[in-house]
């Protein structure tokens, strides 16, 4: 049974998330993830699967699978799956999970005004092109 996909829907025109991916790129080092913008295609079949809104996502989402994580879930899961010292930071997995929604949130409602935002979304390089979802 061929292993499921595990991928990261991103917001391809929000810097941070897309620094986000930059960070995956560079230290998921098995190649685990696959990278989407929540804006492409196949980006918006994933979020309808999964009854997710299509507009205004305010959040990554990582899917597992048949399983899909938001916020801190997302965060969280997808760290604890990367080497050493990255997974240490599933430690704040022991807090209460309205505590780490909270500062995601307060984070996502002003990451364009702290970070910016492209005009559209970025395309990745040819040697990175085979991570991301078309």
């Amino acid at each position: 049974m061929a292993e499921q996909p595990k991928v990261i829907l991103f917001d391809g025109v929000c810097v941070l998330c897309s620094r986000w991916t930059q960070f995956i790129l560079r230290y998921d080092k098995r190649a685990i993830f696959q990278l989407c913008a929540v804006q492409s295609n196949h980006g918006q079949q994933l979020l309808a699967k999964f009854d997710l809104p299509q507009e205004d996502v305010r959040s990554m989402v990582y899917i597992d699978g048949e399983k899909y994580y938001l916020k801190s879930d997302a965060f969280l899961n997808v760290v604890c799956q990367l080497a050493a010292p990255w997974r240490w930071l599933n430690v704040f997995s022991k807090l209460p999970k309205s505590w780490r929604n909270s500062a995601y949130d307060f984070v996502a409602a002003r990451r364009y005004d702290w970070f910016g935002r492209y005009d559209q979304c970025l395309i990745p390089d040819e040697k990175e092109r085979h991570r991301f979802l078309s």
